[in-house]
């Protein structure tokens, strides 16, 4: 008995040891503080990091929301408050390198009751950036929350009243990418509705934005914040591109006064997946409303899969293969030094797929901001080198100065980062086919850090084809058939794709001739007489044909095809003709009597087919013009048949 027990234990271990346990505890930190009077020392509680196997040491960063207006991205603020009062901080904190999700937090109360330190900052000014910036303390990650800062700063010199708008959720994408959770203002602003701005809410599924072209001028332009004079056409397009707006208006604000609107939002579950593709957001800012002179400001975001400052993105994730190949296409890596010193010298080394056309670069923006290297000249200051390998292009930022985010005494975490923008041109041969790109890092002598793959792709777009020919049936007499229809395939395949067919086709064939000679039941007075009963028949026939097929393209002239096809007689026409000849005797030799009997009959939606196809192409495989040969099997008898055509594909 009790070897039976032990054999039970021995069998059941294993398998309660191996039951997998899913971890269903969220991850929580706890906002702590000390506090003198009207100062708070605000200090993280956060849970371990989970390191991931490869990456650099996991690390958290911070937006430090202080319940004032105020904001800071160091790991424990200190801040100093303005007034008494009761004040909820909150803080917002992103795991970089880490295996878990980022940690929840609750907000905090901070209760100010004695004044003693009078030394408060006002909110920086942001006069550098025009009045106009949107931070975000991470990129999107899908079913994750985000907080976007939007500062805004009267630069005239009078008190002012005015406006605020901000766009998100691009109508190139089908479903919306982000939900606004709130929005925590510090200064009155007011949230007001405008009926006026109901232009399209249409969704542009045709991705617009990529084919358009100015695509590469509006990134640009609205990149850094640019003042326009015509307002009613700045709504307009940001209308057309955005499907969500929110809009804000505020009063008295101080001649240089900056202030800070907090938005947070909850990026959806079914966000577009591509973990290289950008999005953005866009903000007006009006700084009176009594004018229509305004600032615009774009925010970018690469859509990502963790939190890895290293990375990746190309605006080129959906490109229209009919409009792209003038089009300058964008892309951005970025990166962060991780060390506990600065870098001096930062390498890129970035794949470029042979799609591209290496020759038309151009480097569009970088941080640090230097100068292009001279060719073959030693430099001692600080420039942007570019090399052109056959499969790569190296960027070297040479002579600069980037701290490293565990350095000692660095309080500001963007200054650790960097990146490069830059567009190419396609070559003037391309085929359409998904390509992956990545960068290797190399932050002075140390071991390349290696991004995500950056991936490129087209729209799958429709291509129409008219087709004409001839149906050959070698088990029919005397037939003929002819056929015209239309295709449907993806446009300008590069090799395996999927094609649809309607056909219409008309046949003619006859039957086989009947002869029949028997004695004549009718003769007079029992005499025998040969009686010939011939019978004669042919067939008119109107067909639909639906061909599915597989094709591959082996190259530019030759493809090759096979599938299913289903056929019904659309209509069907039988036309009998008997002729009796009654001869005297029981020989030809002497007729004595004939007579014609002409015979119809028509039917509709009948004698449904089926069978499987093979063929081959030579012309235009992708677009244009072709000669095909197919032969199809069909599944009943005397109906297989050899189809020669021509076929021009749009």
């Amino acid at each position: 008995m009790k070897l039976i027990y032990f054999s039970i234990l021995l069998f059941a271990f294993p398998a309660i040891a191996q039951t997998k346990v899913n971890d269903t505890i969220t991850r929580r930190a706890n906002i702590k503080f000390t506090q003198k009077a009207n100062s708070i020392n605000f200090i993280p509680e956060t849970p371990p990091l989970i390191p991931i196997a490869g990456a650099p040491k996991p690390s958290y960063s911070y937006l430090w929301e202080m319940g004032d207006g105020q904001y800071s991205r160091v790991a424990e603020p200190k801040h100093t408050y303005k007034s008494k009062g009761e004040y909820t901080a909150r803080v917002a904190i992103i795991n970089n390198y880490d295996n878990g999700k980022p940690p929840a937090t609750r907000p905090k109360k901070v209760v100010i009751n004695e004044m003693s330190n009078n030394f408060y900052q006002n909110v920086a000014s942001i006069e550098m950036q025009n009045g106009l910036q949107i931070i975000k303390n991470c990129d999107p990650i899908p079913d994750q929350e985000m907080v976007v800062v939007l500062s805004y700063q009267n630069l005239e010199n009078y008190v002012a009243n005015g406006k605020l708008y901000f766009f998100y959720n691009e109508k190139q994408f089908k479903k919306d990418n982000f939900a606004l959770v709130e929005y925590r203002t510090y200064n009155g602003e007011r949230e007001v509705k405008e009926n006026t701005l109901a232009f399209n809410d249409d969704i542009d599924e045709s991705n617009s934005y990529l084919a358009s072209e100015n695509t590469f001028i509006e990134n640009k332009k609205y990149r850094k914040t640019t003042t326009e004079e015509d307002l009613d056409a700045t709504l307009q397009e940001a209308n057309k591109t955005y499907k969500n707006v929110k809009i804000l208006e505020f009063d008295n604000a101080d001649s240089k006064e900056t202030r800070n609107v907090f938005f947070t939002f909850k990026t959806t579950p079914e966000m577009l997946k591509d973990t290289s593709a950008t999005v953005t957001m866009r903000s007006v800012f009006v700084p009176n409303r009594s004018f229509k002179s305004h600032k615009i400001k774009n925010l970018e975001m690469q859509i990502v899969t963790s939190h890895d400052p290293n990375k990746m993105s190309s605006n080129a994730t959906s490109m229209n293969y009919r409009t792209v190949r003038f089009k300058y296409i964008n892309f951005k890596t970025q990166f962060q030094n991780n060390g506990e010193g600065p870098a001096r010298m930062i390498r890129l080394e970035t794949d470029t797929p042979k799609m591209f056309d290496k020759k038309t670069l151009h480097i569009v923006d970088s941080y640090p901001k230097c100068p292009i290297c001279p060719k073959n000249e030693i430099v001692t200051y600080s420039c942007l080198d570019t090399i052109i390998k056959p499969k790569q292009i190296h960027f070297t930022f040479k002579n600069i100065y980037v701290p490293g985010s565990n350095q000692k005494n660095n309080k500001e975490i963007d200054s650790t980062k960097g990146f490069v923008k830059y567009t190419m041109k396609l070559n003037k041969n391309f085929h359409k086919e998904t390509t992956r790109s990545k960068t290797a890092i190399f932050f002075d002598k140390n071991e390349p850090v290696i991004t995500n793959n950056a991936k490129t792709a087209f729209k799958m777009g429709i291509s129409l084809g008219l087709k004409s020919g001839v149906n050959l049936y070698s088990q029919l007499e005397n037939s003929k058939s002819y056929f015209v229809g239309t295709t449907i395939s993806p446009y300008k395949s590069y090799k395996y794709f999927w094609q649809v067919e309607f056909l219409n086709s008309f046949t003619t064939f006859d039957n086989l001739k009947l002869v029949i000679d028997d004695l004549d039941p009718k003769a007079f007075n029992g005499q025998k007489n040969l009686r010939r009963t011939t019978t004669s028949s042919g067939n008119k026939i109107m067909n639909w044909e639906i061909p599915i097929l597989m094709r591959y393209n082996i190259n530019n002239y030759i493809g090759l095809g096979a599938g299913i096809q289903a056929n019904i007689n659309l209509s069907e026409k039988i036309m009998q003709d008997q002729k009796i000849e009654i001869f005297d005797g029981t020989t030809d030799s002497f007729l004595q009597s004939k007579t014609e009997i002409s015979s119809e009959t028509k039917s509709s939606f009948t004698n449904f087919k089926t069978g499987i196809l093979a063929e081959i192409t030579i012309g235009a495989a992708r677009i244009g013009p072709s000669l095909g040969a197919r032969y199809v099997i069909n599944f009943k008898e005397n109906f297989n048949y050899l189809q020669l055509y021509g076929i021009w594909k749009f």
